[in-house]
């Protein structure tokens, strides 16, 4: 089973990658678990995993809204009763920094007030335990697919993110000029250090692969960049675009990057 939806999600992936114009299966969508049962969240997050997503486990509010301010997602699943504190609640915080991010409550508590509580604080939909894990990834892969087609979670809020720039308050990005300015200052960027960054901004708030990198890089000969000269050409891009205040490409050990704008 879990082959079998590893490899339907990936073809979902693929679909929507071509659409924005990358092939492959490559680029994968970040998932926050909020369950404080550990056997539960980690039977959660391997399902998950296995189907094609990447998961990261918080086991109450205070981590859950540690990571929603720091990191982006594209779905959270969400517990009502936690250890110090509830879901609701929560998911009214989540909402107040991602309004589009779609929350999916997973509880136990499967009376009538609290079903349409979730659903009044802009929940996605609402699971009671138990439950069966293939439904649970059907509504997690239709929750996904709906967010897509109405244009992203709105992670990058405050942020303008088009298909040809980037800009914040320290950054603009412009791809078809060919242009870049970090806090006022003009920078010097590669043809393929562009094509990097406008691929990692088309993809805000999800995993790129370093496979999918490789693939669409190559040098001033027409020759494909090797896995050594990535790690090179990331290394001195975050070091003409960050500073010390300032982060956007987060590394995700084993997998790729992450576009992220984080204050330090």
């Amino acid at each position: 089973m879990s082959i079998f939806l590893f490899r339907k999600r990936f073809a979902i992936l693929d679909i929507v990658n071509s659409k924005n114009g990358y092939d492959g299966e490559l680029i994968m969508e970040r998932i926050l678990v909020v369950e404080d049962d550990l056997a539960l969240s980690t039977g959660l997050c391997f399902e998950l995993d296995a189907a094609g997503y990447v998961t990261q486990a918080a086991y109450n509010c205070r981590k859950a809204e540690y990571l929603v301010e720091q990191e982006n997602f594209s779905l959270a699943l969400l517990d009502v009763n936690l250890p110090d504190g509830n879901g609701f609640a929560l998911c009214g915080k989540i909402k107040s920094l991602h309004p589009e991010l779609p929350v999916i409550f997973l509880t136990a508590n499967d009376l009538e007030e609290d079903m349409l509580n979730g659903y009044d604080l802009g929940a996605e939909d609402y699971v009671t335990k138990p439950f069966r894990m293939p439904i649970l990834l059907k509504k997690v892969e239709v929750a996904l697919r709906r967010v897509a087609a109405a244009g992203g979670t709105g992670a990058a809020a405050g942020k303008t993110t088009e298909g040809t720039c980037y800009r914040d308050d320290f950054l603009q990005l412009d791809f078809e000029a060919l242009t870049a300015v970090r806090g006022g200052e003009k920078l010097s960027i590669t043809p393929n250090e562009y094509k990097l960054l406008r691929l990692l901004v088309a993809n805000a708030g999800n995993v790129v692969t370093r496979r999918l990198l490789l693939e669409k890089l190559w040098d001033c000969d027409g020759n494909f960049i090797d896995d050594h000269t990535l790690t090179v050409t990331m290394n001195r891009l975050r070091a003409k675009i960050e500073d010390e205040q300032h982060g956007y490409i987060k590394t995700v050990r084993g997998m790729g990057y992450i576009w992220e704008s984080l204050n330090r």
